[in-house]
């Protein structure tokens, strides 16, 4: 079987993280694993393996013809099985087999705002998965949804997973005092990730501690929201105490300078950060949203979405009390390395392979 794995960027992110995930962790277990970044390219390209087969196209906009034909050309050179379209990259391998070439298309869901579902817009996805023969969700949420709202004859959840990093030295040391109790968030500045909801939570805490400060993740998009999460930044009462990196290549050797992971979206679908936390042995504090109750359990401390206050008293728990740190840490990273495997993860998904 020769699978191709198609992602609009290789810029961090969930959906594009797993898009070179699966490609990887493929190599060796299928006659061929391709990647297609049909957009972007980013820093998530050199995570691709050397034997795995990638093609970049160049789309400039929806019907570039050019990046389209170099597609189909390819697919069809390759003699390609099947192509599983990550995130909004479905509608090329649909044109695909309405082009006629004889392919199988799996679609992989991870949108982020499966609170928000009822206003996901459908116009073109629901008349257009009738020429899905399979969608992966990746949360029970978006499960539903898929089995409830579109054309797909197979629909089956499975959880995300990471792969080791192999990488020995971080890129970067972490700011800040060396005593302090440094908490982390991996995640883009977008409003999903509310980030504002995590400032104001850390202005209240560092009010009754001092010894804490905030390293934050991820992509800047230059948005009017990013905008706003960074003026917030610069003028609260305690910006000497938060920090703020960008994107970032080596995650899990950053992750072992830190004593607390925070995810504080108000919206999720299965986030990857998480899990890295986990493997980090990393306590952590989330708001209790998407998929997260199901990766946590009781390995951490959940707390509602948009409740500033709530989140401020849970990193402060974790903040004056470090033998609860290093059991919560121990008990997340059990849970995840039995529960969000890579090879668990590989063996369902070439099962649903096989089926489709």
């Amino acid at each position: 079987m020769k699978v191709l794995q198609l992602i609009d960027s290789l810029r961090p992110g969930g959906a594009e993280r797993m898009a070179v995930n699966i490609s990887n962790s493929l190599d060796g277990k299928v006659e061929a694993s391709y990647l297609c970044c049909s957009r972007y390219e980013g820093m998530l390209k050199e995570e691709v393996q050397m034997s795995v087969n990638y093609i970049f196209l160049n789309k400039k906009h929806s019907v570039d013809l050019k990046a389209f034909w170099k597609l189909k050309e390819f697919v069809k050179s390759e003699q390609i099985d099947l192509i599983h379209a990550h995130g909004t990259s479905w509608f090329w391998a649909v044109l695909l087999k309405l082009w006629g070439l004889e392919i199988k298309l799996i679609w992989h869901d991870h949108y982020g705002e499966s609170e928000q579902l009822q206003n996901r817009d459908m116009k073109f996805l629901k008349p257009l998965s009738k020429y899905f023969n399979g969608i992966i969700s990746v949360n029970n949420d978006l499960k539903v949804w898929a089995e409830s709202n579109l054309n797909s004859p197979k629909v089956i959840q499975l959880n995300n997973f990471i792969l080791p990093s192999d990488v020995k030295n971080p890129d970067i040391f972490l700011k800040g005092d060396a005593t302090d109790f440094k908490i982390i968030c991996v995640g883009n500045l977008r409003p999903q990730k509310d980030h504002l909801n995590l400032l104001r939570a850390f202005e209240i805490a560092a009010a009754s501690n001092r010894m804490i400060s905030l390293h934050l993740i991820g992509e800047d998009p230059g948005t009017a929201h990013s905008k706003a999460v960074l003026e917030q930044i610069s003028s609260s009462v305690v910006a000497e105490k938060v920090f703020f990196y960008g994107t970032q290549k080596n995650i899990p050797k950053i992750l072992e300078q830190v004593n607390l992971g925070v995810l504080s979206s108000r919206s999720e679908g299965m986030p990857l950060a998480l899990l890295e936390y986990g493997m980090a042995a990393l306590p952590v504090v989330c708001t209790n949203v998407g998929q997260i109750p199901e990766v946590v359990g009781s390995a951490g401390i959940l707390v509602d979405s948009n409740n500033s206050e709530e989140l401020a008293q849970a990193i402060l728990r974790f903040a004056e009390n470090n033998e609860l740190c290093l059991i919560k840490g121990a008990e997340l990273k059990s849970r995840i390395s039995s529960l969000f495997g890579e090879n668990s993860y590989r063996l369902d998904l070439l099962e649903f392979y096989n089926r489709i």
